[in-house]
């Protein structure tokens, strides 16, 4: 019984002790990272409001038509200039042979249109050639009245003659002056001739241009890819009517990756363009990348929103606002392969 009460009151003696060394050890352990915590904190910027970023291009038709085949499906990967959709073009096919139709008669209408030109241009030289001989007849003609007057006087000829001269003499004016006139109004055909066939040309130019156009339009309903990437998800089936501009689907470009962060105002101070940050992908924990500050955005993101805040009205509230921070992701090309566009992440940049 003796040794028993001994035994116990040394045990007693000894809780204690060991209390105190484990209450010791458990503030030392607490004490020591909290320390690392709050050090990290101190030395370090971090932010989990971000995401990778790459280019998404839109594939939208440049006509209106029916889907009449797809070439790919979804997450297909393609390479610029493959065919990705096409538009049935029959009755643009059958616009361009009736534009063809019509360009042909416009050549017709251009050759008839040169060929009266010609003809009158012909007949202005005949027109030319008649007031040259008017011209001679009446000069004839005065010499025979100027000298039958002058037998007349001397009375060698009779009056009748003389009439019959005078005659001859008025008529060959006449002529020439017809000639004349005939001659202005030649000119003036060839004027108007000449307007018909440049009109001819300029709607032969139209007419050609339109079916140049409609060529194009033709060319519009094979629908090829902008860039390289992968397919996003279909908006579209074969036999489905599109409008000019409809997004059919977006080609997610596989080889260019970001990542933009959004960091607090009052983080930004340390972050300059060329500063090393960590990453971490919440994808794939055990990946430790680095990346490289590309830029700093030169408004917060709530100047980008649809309806952007505006503190001058109504109670204010003081929020603390986000930059959006552009870093390139150091040897991207070894990780593209695990990288989604939109996945989460988080970011660690150092303050010294």
């Amino acid at each position: 019984m003796e040794q028993a009460s001994t035994q116990a009151q040394e045990a007693k003696k000894r809780n204690p002790i060991i209390r105190i060394i484990m209450i010791v050890l458990v503030l030392g352990i607490g004490g020591y990272f909290g320390y690392k915590k709050i050090n990290f904190a101190v030395t370090h910027e971090t932010t989990d409001n971000a995401q990778i970023e790459t280019q998404i291009t839109p594939v939208l038709p440049r006509v209106a038509g029916y889907v009449k085949e797809i070439a790919v499906k979804d997450y297909d990967s393609v390479r610029k200039g493959d065919l990705l959709v096409q538009l049935d073009d029959a009755e643009l096919q059958a616009q361009l042979v009736e534009m063809q139709a019509d360009y042909k008669q416009a050549e017709v209408d251009i050759i008839n249109a040169r060929a009266a030109l010609n003809n009158a241009l012909v007949s202005l030289k005949v027109n030319k050639g008649n007031i040259e001989l008017t011209d001679i007849r009446q000069q004839k003609a005065l010499a025979d009245y100027t000298r039958d007057k002058n037998l007349y006087a001397s009375e060698a000829i009779t009056k009748k003659q003389l009439e019959d001269s005078k005659y001859n003499y008025e008529t060959a004016m006449k002529q020439s002056g017809n000639s004349r006139t005939d001659l202005t109004a030649a000119e003036s055909r060839i004027a108007v001739l000449e307007s018909a066939v440049k009109k001819a040309e300029a709607v032969m130019g139209v007419k050609k241009a339109r079916i140049e156009q409609q060529a194009l339009k033709i060319s519009y309903t094979r629908i090829y890819a902008p860039q390289d990437g992968k397919i996003g998800k279909k908006t579209i089936s074969v036999g489905q009517f599109v409008q000019v501009g409809t997004p059919l689907f977006s080609i997610v470009n596989d080889s260019t990756y970001w990542i933009v962060a959004n960091f607090k105002e009052n983080q930004i101070k340390s972050l300059q363009p060329g500063k090393q940050v960590s990453i971490e992908i919440d994808a794939y924990p055990d990946l430790k990348l680095t990346g490289t500050v590309a830029s700093l955005s030169e408004a917060t993101g709530a100047k980008f929103a649809l309806l952007p805040p505006d503190n001058a009205s109504g109670n204010f509230v003081k929020v603390t606002q986000r930059v959006p921070v552009k870093i390139w992701i150091n040897e991207v090309n070894n990780i593209k392969h695990l990288l989604r566009a939109g996945l989460s992440v988080s970011i660690i940049a150092a303050t010294k």
